[in-house]
């Protein structure tokens, strides 16, 4: 069976939040899209509830164990059959008007895919400057991120998440599916009147301005080749 859509989301241990993130997705689905889109969650070395909650929503769910989000994300859409590639975090939430506006994009074959604006789920001083500067750093690189929208044939075309690096396999992603855009003349896209909520459970745990006085771990994060750094913040961290 083939879909419009394949919503791909990695999960481990995330019965506190993703019950929020497919109940988004539903209410983005809509009328619609509803028998148009089929939603997988890549388990990874889940212990809690989360792939009872998944199946209550009618999501699908495979298993993947990797400490390697770029596996766990490739699980997920190398098992889709729809036309189009969503990847979203089970700790964040999508917009009501995100599927409209990324068929639209997409079907207008003026853009390759891409990304959408991110807001935190709280706010504060440091989580402000953080964002301001990762703003800045998205400005500079001119790409987004945050949830990836793109064609099952433009996803493949790039070979999908780079599993060679243990984290930062998004911004690359990001960037290879840009410099793919302009290849094919279908420039990189951030999606205009959708946008994502997610969580800041990283700033509760580490603090609200662990980013501004932690920037080696940041750079060790964005550079893709540090397990030890990757466990701590991704794959070992406590839900």
């Amino acid at each position: 069976m083939s879909f419009q859509f394949s919503i791909v989301i990695p999960a481990r241990d995330e019965e506190r939040l993703i019950g929020r993130c497919l109940e988004s997705i539903r209410v983005a689905a809509g009328t619609p899209y509803r028998d148009q889109l089929e939603v997988i969650v890549v388990l990874n070395r889940c212990s809690d509830k989360t792939e009872e909650i998944a199946h209550g929503f009618g999501a699908r769910t495979i298993r993947e164990d990797a400490r390697n989000l770029a596996r766990i994300r490739n699980a997920g859409a190398r098992s889709a059959a729809g036309r189009m590639l969503v990847t979203i975090d089970a700790d964040s939430t999508m917009s009501p008007g995100t599927l409209v506006a990324i068929e639209r994009a997409l079907s207008s074959g003026t853009t390759v895919g891409g990304g959408t604006l991110i807001l935190p789920d709280r706010s504060s001083p440091g989580i402000k400057v953080t964002l301001v500067l990762l703003d800045l750093l998205l400005m500079i690189c001119r790409f987004s991120g945050g949830l990836f929208w793109c064609c099952r044939e433009d996803f493949e075309a790039i070979g999908g998440f780079n599993e060679n690096l243990v984290s930062g396999e998004d911004v690359d992603f990001a960037r290879r599916l840009k410099a793919y855009g302009k290849r094919v003349q279908r420039p990189f896209s951030t999606l205009r009147g959708a946008y994502i909520v997610t969580s800041c459970r990283k700033f509760d745990a580490y603090g609200d301005w662990c980013v501004v006085k932690n920037p080696l771990l940041l750079w060790r994060l964005l550079r893709g080749k540090n397990q030890r750094a990757a466990d701590a913040f991704y794959y070992d961290f406590e839900r």
